[in-house]
């Protein structure tokens, strides 16, 4: 399969049907995005692909062929609005066991590539599918906010 991972070609000997996820992972030995729970509910696997968020669990590699991923490493490296985030997650002591953060900031870069002004109840709607197991809703919305607010 010949995909774009961060902006980089790369041809990977694996089955189209394999999920994203492990193709990231295993082949391209990028362990960032996080294995949660396989079923796209979690959002610890979250990656963008041509720009959007989506579960690279469930996401089978032949449907990203040609397409444009993102992960966390990408995005870390290359975009203002990631980066402004992890200043703002570092700001607010957003993570404790840390699992989740890939997702959480890779949806919130999401978020605020759509929606550079979000209101709490965007970023309730918005992040409601990433799953803190630590129950840092609070300031993950805090941080997004002040992201927002660096980047205005």
């Amino acid at each position: 399969m010949k995909l774009t991972i961060n902006n980089q070609p790369l041809e990977l000997d694996v089955e189209p049907d394999m999920p994203l996820l492990w193709a990231i992972r295993d082949h391209a030995g990028l362990t960032g995005t996080k294995f949660g729970c396989g079923m796209a509910q979690c959002g610890a696997c979250t990656v963008h692909v041509d720009g959007q968020p989506v579960r690279s669990c469930i996401t089978p590699v032949a449907s990203v062929e040609g397409k444009q991923v993102t992960t966390i490493e990408g995005a870390t490296e290359a975009s203002t609005i990631t980066q402004a985030l992890q200043e703002a997650w570092v700001h607010y002591n957003v993570p404790q066991c840390g699992y989740c953060q890939s997702g959480q900031l890779m949806s919130a870069t999401a978020l605020l590539s759509s929606n550079p002004a979000p209101s709490d109840t965007d970023i309730d709607s918005f992040m409601a599918g990433n799953i803190c197991r630590c129950a840092t809703y609070q300031r993950i919305r805090a941080a997004i906010k002040r992201a927002a607010t660096q980047l205005a």
